[in-house]
């Protein structure tokens, strides 16, 4: 991500033995009664917000909240929200259209449709990807799922024939400050690729997505440069960790990327434990500026790892620490704005709310 260049069912938890033990602890009904209340305050502020055409932010931000839409309408089957991802994803391959180079995605900033110079980023055109394959695998028309699907594997197609490097590593697109292996594109397309192999079944993805993971375990998030870990941490765990948490259904937890990964994803839920204002800690980031607005995305990796890791219960219960303390956020002065960090708390409710339909397929 960008970051504008400033600065089925609840799931088992699977152990390292590759059993079955510790399931998460559904929320109780009145806590539950009150979760959904106000994912779908956000979900509605989100539905009058998105598709206005004064609203300037860039489009990575809003995908995090089509992406939660797309959950809101498997809960209600209310045409209303898959409506709202279907006119961003229209619009989104409106523009990559009349993109250059070929299949990418206009993030609302930066190269604009037509021009042939400017700044590119792979990294903020995965996330605008994974809110269009969300809306895509949601769609029954089968020649509608086609052409939201054709956008996303197009522009699959042009990291991975360009921007994929041969240690695993993704560079982000055009970017004239570095032209290397980046953390960010690393992660965020690595998780669109291991969605497209879940998707598709294309073990192409498959590879790509274990790849990212190898090379971002041997980076090691604390050591992210190029918009370095001290500035921006928040955002360096939240977009890491993306490809573990779409990952770790597809990689053996027992071999060695399986471990090392496991490794590092420990490493991340430290670091959560050491910054959540939810958890008491002392918190440096501001939760509404541009590096600490990504913690409200944080609880949603927490929810994913309580899945797959033995301590699930324990992982759960801080993460539902942390989102009470999002919504003292989000919801201090009433109704909500769709703010970055309401769209990335909007992810994080809607994992607790109905766990692994943010990575749901097609044929669920």
């Amino acid at each position: 991500m960008k970051l504008h260049k400033t600065a089925a069912t609840l799931m088992f938890c699977v152990l390292a033995t590759g059993t079955m033990t510790n399931r998460v602890v559904a929320a109780q009904p009145a806590d539950s009664e009150r979760l959904r209340a106000e994912f779908f305050k956000m979900c509605n502020a989100a539905c009058a917000e998105l598709n206005m055409p004064e609203r300037k932010v860039p489009f990575y931000h809003d995908s995090y909240a089509v992406r939660a839409l797309a959950v809101a309408y498997d809960l209600t089957g209310e045409r209303k929200y898959l409506d709202v991802c279907r006119r961003w994803s229209n619009r989104m391959i409106e523009y990559q259209n009349g993109m250059t180079p070929r299949g990418a995605y206009w993030m609302n900033y930066g190269r604009k449709p037509g021009e042939t110079k400017g700044e590119w980023y792979v990294a903020d055109c995965a996330s605008i990807a994974m809110g269009v394959l969300a809306t895509a695998v949601r769609c029954q028309n089968a020649a509608d799922r086609k052409c939201y699907m054709d956008s996303v594997t197009a522009y699959a197609r042009l990291v991975m024939d360009n921007y994929v490097r041969p240690g695993g590593g993704i560079t982000d697109g055009l970017w004239s400050k570095f032209d290397g292996e980046w953390w960010c594109s690393s992660g965020i397309f690595g998780s669109l690729a291991f969605l497209l192999y879940a998707e598709t079944g294309n073990e192409e993805y498959l590879k790509a997505g274990r790849g990212a993971m190898d090379w971002l375990n041997r980076m090691d998030f604390r050591k992210a440069e190029h918009i370095d870990f001290k500035e921006a941490a928040p955002a360096v765990v939240m977009y890491v960790f993306e490809a573990f948490s779409a990952g770790m259904a597809h990689v053996d937890l027992q071999s060695p990327l399986g471990k090392a990964s496991v490794e590092h994803v420990r490493a991340a839920l430290e670091w959560m434990r050491e910054n959540q204002r939810g958890r008491g800690a002392n918190c440096q980031w501001d939760y509404g500026k541009q590096w600490g607005c990504k913690l409200g995305g944080l609880p949603f990796h927490q929810y994913v790892y309580a899945r797959h890791l033995p301590d699930g219960s324990a992982i759960a219960t801080a993460a539902d620490q942390e989102l009470r303390y999002l919504a003292s956020q989000v919801f201090a002065t009433g109704e909500p704005k769709l703010t970055q960090l309401v769209c990335f708390t909007m992810m994080s409710y809607a994992e607790k709310l109905s766990p692994g339909a943010i990575y749901r397929t097609t044929k669920r």
